[in-house]
């Protein structure tokens, strides 16, 4: 399978996705990484590892109508089977999201439906959750509101920080993405009339 990962900043889910498929843990290979953002540390990840970088920086466009249309033109050149948003820092557009529905994968650090958007870590403590996580679903129009895939789930400590509680859950996420993305490039893991399937049967 042909990979293309969108990146805004570290990269370390990206990280764990290069790892994977160097270690065999995920049948496919990643043709290409894209930032919204210049000299961000996921692109030396990706240079280092002999991946094309690109970047193309939302602030140059007028729309994100515009940023998106050029996006999916950069991403259609590289063929991708599966497209993975790690870290990407953008709200795309239901065009963009129709365009490649069944086939992009975004990871959100919150037991999803619970806190779409940001600040996740402050809203679970501020809201006296017992437990916290994250969720890796398929993108659809909806921000963070595509179909669940797979969770993880982290216990809140009552002397946890956002901090402490983003460390954990950031573990998490190395995890069970790859998970995910081998689940979709072994032909496991399919979404059907908004409903992601694995082996078939429906995932809750």
């Amino acid at each position: 399978m042909r990979i293309v990962v969108l990146i805004s900043g570290g990269g370390s889910n990206l990280q764990a996705i290069i790892d994977g498929c160097n270690q065999g843990n995920i049948a496919g290979h990643i043709v290409g990484v894209i930032s919204n953002r210049p000299q961000v540390k996921g692109l030396e990840r990706a240079t280092q590892s002999g991946i094309a970088a690109y970047t193309l920086d939302h602030k140059a466009f007028d729309s994100r109508e515009a940023f998106d249309d050029a996006l999916a033109a950069q991403i259609d050149t590289l063929k991708p089977d599966l497209l993975i948003l790690a870290g990407f820092m953008r709200i795309l557009t239901p065009a963009f999201t129709q365009r490649y529905v069944g086939k992009m994968l975004n990871i959100h650090p919150s037991l999803l439906p619970k806190y779409p958007g940001l600040h996740t870590h402050k809203r679970a403590l501020e809201a006296g959750d017992s437990e916290h996580g994250v969720t890796v679903h398929f993108v659809t129009a909806e921000l963070d509101g595509g179909p669940a895939v797979i969770q993880a789930k982290i216990p809140v400590h009552a002397d946890d920080t956002e901090a402490t509680l983003a460390a954990r859950v950031l573990e998490q996420e190395h995890i069970i993405y790859p998970q995910a993305a081998q689940w979709f490039c072994q032909g496991r893991l399919t979404l059907q009339n908004n409903t992601a399937l694995l082996d078939g049967q429906p995932l809750n």
